[in-house]
């Protein structure tokens, strides 16, 4: 191994989690801490629902600033210390969605600039990847403990799938502006979701991994792997068998060498393990070598999937929203999740 990829793998096992209640001092709570003296935002930016420098694109704050960063409706400390997340239905989006978030994008640069966004310093790659050596890290290990506090109540087509859901975690793929190589698409080999119908005791946690194809490819599609209840095609109540609002499940996603592996965890429902390749493609329709030539990274959070648009395709579920806050939120037009233990690391081989 290089010295570069010791110092690397290095930064990577330094971010360190911590946590910390609210102080209270003579008899009263003193103001709620920052997000980033409560965890360990070091190699974190976020993009929020908000537009407050009027550019009209959602606010990004990076690094930097994002240690002594908070927003009192999207991105704050509560009072048992935990972090909170949220997105209404109606709001600023990125360029390439249609979905408004508040939610944390991996920044293995740290506070270095000289490294581009897109440039493979501030990314990870697989092993197997040509040229693994010159990115960020090999691999790496996403974990979290979160609650779900609140998805959309309504939605104009019910029937889509992305209705009545929130996306809490997910890995992304670098979008290129040449993608002859077959690699460069800007897709996710994984999403966590989580998503209840309105009226239901509980809602189904599942993740999906998306087929490494070209946008225009009618292949191009989502496989959703159930973890707790159903998929999100079914349309029943998983009771039980699956999560309530509030309710506190973790995930794990690690990607050692050129294999993912993602684990979840209720203390009630128990433990669950998926093994995935990166490599290989997931079935005859996928990228035949899957995400083997990408950039990657991490995102946590909430990535609010009831977008207010509508059309045809499957992701437009026309969710109401005025783009008033108090309004939608009162409404319950909004996505919400609570994450106690947020942690980024170097990964580690599958036990």
């Amino acid at each position: 191994m290089t010295k570069r990829k010791h110092r690397n793998q290095a930064l990577i096992l330094g971010l360190a989690f911590s946590i910390a209640t609210p102080a209270i001092a003579h008899g009263h709570e003193e103001a709620a801490p920052l997000p980033g003296s409560v965890f360990d935002l070091s190699h974190w930016k976020i993009t929020l629902p908000s537009d407050d420098n009027g550019d009209g694109k959602p606010d990004e704050i990076g690094v930097r600033d994002l240690q002594s960063y908070t927003h009192p409706d999207f991105f704050f400390v509560n009072d048992d210390g935990h972090l909170v997340f949220a997105a209404p239905n109606k709001a600023p989006t990125t360029a390439n969605s249609t979905n408004t978030r508040s939610e944390l994008r991996q920044m293995l640069r740290g506070t270095n600039t000289r490294i581009g966004t897109h440039d493979p310093g501030n990314n990870f790659a697989v092993e197997a990847r040509k040229g693994s050596d010159k990115f960020g890290a090999v691999g790496g290990k996403l974990e979290a403990t979160l609650k779900v506090d609140q998805v959309s109540l309504n939605a104009g087509d019910p029937t889509k799938r992305p209705a009545f859901s929130v996306v809490v975690g997910q890995i992304h793929a670098v979008k290129y502006d040449n993608t002859r190589s077959g690699f460069g698409f800007g897709n996710e080999p994984i999403k966590i979701y989580y998503k209840k119908f309105p009226g239901h005791k509980a809602g189904s946690v599942f993740w999906t991994y998306e087929r490494n194809l070209a946008k225009d490819d009618p292949n191009r599609t989502d496989l959703a792997v159930p973890v707790f209840g159903y998929g999100w095609d079914n349309t029943e109540d998983p009771g039980e068998s699956g999560i309530a609002l509030g309710e506190e499940f973790s995930y794990t996603i690690n990607v050692h060498r050129n294999t993912m592996y993602v684990t979840f965890h209720n203390d009630r429902l128990g433990t669950v393990n998926h093994t995935r390749s990166l490599v290989r493609g997931a079935d005859e329709l996928d990228n035949p070598y899957s995400y083997g030539g990408d950039s990657l990274y991490f995102k946590s959070g909430v990535y609010n999937q009831c977008s207010t648009r509508t059309g045809d395709s499957m992701w437009y579920a026309g969710c109401p929203g005025t783009g008033d806050w108090e309004t939608d939120k009162a409404d319950g037009n909004y996505a919400q999740a609570t994450f106690s233990r947020i942690v980024l690391s170097g990964s580690t081989p599958p036990e």
